[in-house]
This record gives structure tokens, C-alpha cells and sequence, in this order.
């Protein structure tokens, strides 16, 4: 759904009208105050040398304003900006589409929003792919339509476009653009974001949509009569044993990344992975009853992994 017919990693090639320091710098401190004030399940960023912060905080401001109008739909983004009533479904479509225009347009360009005139130097600067911002805004329109996953191929290719740009974008913004590390945070990005659908299976029943896949569920016998009824029965929890194992699968393709690391990137990495599996280990716990507990990492939970990733 590009509002171009040029190729996407060609357009920044235009002429541009760079915008001023002064106006680049304001923009910065934009997104970095959006970031702090809205800041939640990023996978990483919060342990970043200073210089890389401005960085780090306008891919998150682009990644968490696309995520709010598609998925919460509030008209001014996040709605911790008080931003009006819920948008239809084609009025989301249609933001999404116009965050694309401005991903798209060259710098400079009039009327951008505060995050590009961040994000396209942030872009220029580090020489990010634009594909993985498409890929990420792609995903958050079939967010707004698709309800329903057939496949676990499915699901893998969407969190191939929801999750895995995320973890790219965080190596390239710490300079690493090697191959093999990347498809590591691959399998690790799409471990957590696996992790958070089994983890909120219940929540998103409130939003009429699943990710369990159709041909699992009904290999286990769990219709969405069930899943509705909140029937955490034998059938369930053998479907989220299931899931919970293949994700496990996944998290372990990607532990080798953290050893190839150094710094507090490592340690960030190594987190993101303590978390993610954690998730799991807490949804053992209830007996894989995620229809109606939703399993949480807590603060002390959080600080025993932090000492875990120090020493691990």
C-alpha cells in the first residue's frame, strides 16, 4: 500500500531540502520525550550509549505512533496525548497510509511530522533500509483487518514484518549489518513477539482476534466457541503446551546472538532473551491458562533476569 510507484529505497535518492540543526535537534527531543513518557514493550534501547539515544527514540516514536493508530485507533496517536475518540477502520487504514507518504517523502518536505524530520536524518545518517519501516507499518495495517491466522506460516510471516524489522534496526543502529546476526535477532524478535500473543490470548479475545492458528486448533479440538467461553479445558492447555514449546524452539535458534555481542548491547540482547523465555516460564506456571489469567514479568522479576543477563 505505498502511496509511490518508486521503488521504496530510491526515494531518499531525490533532491532534498534539509531541514535546519536547530529544527533536526527540536525534533530529537520530540521523540525522545514521546518515547519516555509512552515507553513499553520496545525489545531494546533503554541501555544505549548517550549518543545513540536521539537515535534509538525516533524509530521507537515512528514504531509506537504506527502501532497506536492501528491498533488502539486514536486519531492524535498515543492516547496518552489525549487524543480524540477511536478512528473506523478505514480511517485507520488511511493514517497508515499517510505515516507511510511522510516515511516516504525526502526530507525537508513541507508539513512532516516532528518524528520524520527525525527519523529521515536518523535514516540518512545511519543508512537504514527503508523496507524494514514498510515492513513495520504493513503489519500494523493488517492489524486493523485480518482477525483470523489459518497457519503458523502465517503468523511467522507476520511477525517477520511486526517484530524481526526491530531487531535489524537495533544492530544497524549499533553499526552491526552482518547477515548472521541479523537472522539471530530473527528468531529472537519473533520468540517474544510468539511469546506476547500465548501470553495474551485472553486480552485479544476482547478484540475479536486470534493468532492461535486455525489448523492447531482444530488438530487439539478448541473451537472459538470455546475460546470465548473462556474454557481452559485439557484440549487448551495442550494447544498452549504446544505453542509455548515450538516458541521456546525459536528463542533457543536465536541465544547464540548474545555471544557474538559485546557491551551493553549484549546485555540488552541477553535481557530481551531472559524476558521472552520468562513469559513462558510463567505460563507453565498456570497450567497454560491464558484465557483467564494474563502472566506478567514483574519488577522483581525484571531485576533477578538483569543479574542473570550480568553473570550469564
Amino acid at each position: 500500500m505505498l502511496n509511490s510507484g518508486m521503488p521504496v529505497e530510491t526515494i531518499m535518492d531525490e533532491p532534498k531540502s534539509i531541514p535546519s540543526a536547530k529544527a533536526i535537534a527540536d525534533a530529537y527531543d520530540a521523540c525522545t520525550k514521546l518515547a519516555r513518557a509512552h515507553y513499553e514493550n520496545f525489545p531494546v534501547g533503554r541501555l544505549v550509549p548517550t549518543e545513540m539515544q536521539p537515535h534509538v527514540h525516533a524509530v521507537y516514536a515512528f514504531a509506537r505512533h504506527a502501532d497506536d493508530l492501528a491498533d488502539e485507533g486514536y486519531a492524535g496517536g498515543a492516547k496518552a496525548q489525549g487524543a480524540r475518540d477511536v478512528m473506523t477502520q478505514d480511517e485507520r487504514l488511511a493514517a497508515l497510509g499517510d505515516w507511510e507518504r511522510q516515511l516516504l517523502s525526502t526530507p525537508g518536505a513541507p508539513g512532516l511530522h516532528f518524528i520524520f524530520v527525525a527519523l529521515h536524518e536518523t535514516i540518512r545518517e545511519l543508512d537504514l533500509p527503508l523496507s524494514l519501516f514498510t515492513d513495520l507499518l504493513s503489519a500494523f495495517r493488517q492489524d486493523v483487518v485480518k482477525r483470523r491466522y489459518a497457519n503458523f506460516a502465517e503468523v511467522l510471516d507476520y511477525c517477520r514484518r511486526s517484530a524481526n524489522p526491530i531487531g535489524r534496526l537495533v544492530l544497524l543502529l549499533h553499526r552491526h549489518r552482518e547477515e548472521e546476526l541479523h537472522l539471530l535477532a530473527d528468531h529472537i524478535c519473533t520468540g517474544l513477539q510468539l511469546a506476547n500473543f500465548w501470553q495474551d490470548v485472553g486480552v485479544d479475545l476482547e478484540k475479536d482476534r486470534m493468532y492461535l492458528p486455525e489448523d492447531d486448533r482444530s488438530r487439539y479440538g478448541v473451537t472459538e466457541e470455546a475460546l470465548f467461553e473462556r474454557r481452559a479445558d485439557d484440549n487448551y492447555r495442550k494447544l498452549l503446551a504446544f505453542q509455548v514449546a515450538r516458541t521456546q524452539a525459536i528463542f533457543d535458534q536465536g541465544s547464540p546472538l548474545t555471544k557474538k555481542l559485546r557491551g551493553l548491547l549484549r546485555l540488552e540482547i541477553r535481557l530481551t532473551w531472559l524476558g521472552g523465555t520468562k513469559i513462558l516460564r510463567k505460563i507453565e506456571a498456570l497450567e497454560y491458562d491464558t484465557l483467564n489469567h494474563r502472566p506478567t514479568v514483574g519488577k522483581a522479576d525484571m531485576t533477578l533476569l538483569f543479574f542473570q543477563a550480568l553473570t550469564s
